[in-house]
């Protein structure tokens, strides 16, 4: 599974750079692969897993200010594995040349 997420702190100041900070800490001693984002990380792992990590990742960030706000897309395909690096390597090949990204 790829979980993409977003956590947005309400009622913290106009920078939110370091709720975001605490939430990415847990994301990087988790263990699973990620990639970060100017706007969102991604996440890839088994269901109970990622869902584990973004709710710790949730209730971090709600220690921190009275109100978040959490975004999740999911693309949860059977059989899928290395889909963090592989989607991008396939639009690569199609393309038949490396793109710039996060």
């Amino acid at each position: 599974m790829l979980a993409s997420f977003s956590i947005v702190p309400i009622g913290a100041s106009e920078e939110v750079k370091h709720e975001v900070a605490a939430a990415l800490s847990i994301v990087a001693d988790s263990g699973l692969p990620y990639a970060l984002g100017a706007m969102q990380t991604t996440v890839e792992g088994d269901e109970a897993e990622v869902m584990a990590l973004i709710m710790r990742c949730h209730r971090r960030v709600r220690e921190l200010c009275p109100r978040v706000l959490t975004h999740i897309a999911i693309d949860d395909r059977a059989g899928a594995t290395n889909r963090l690096t592989g989607k991008v390597e396939a639009v690569e090949q199609v393309l038949g040349r490396k793109l710039r990204h996060e």
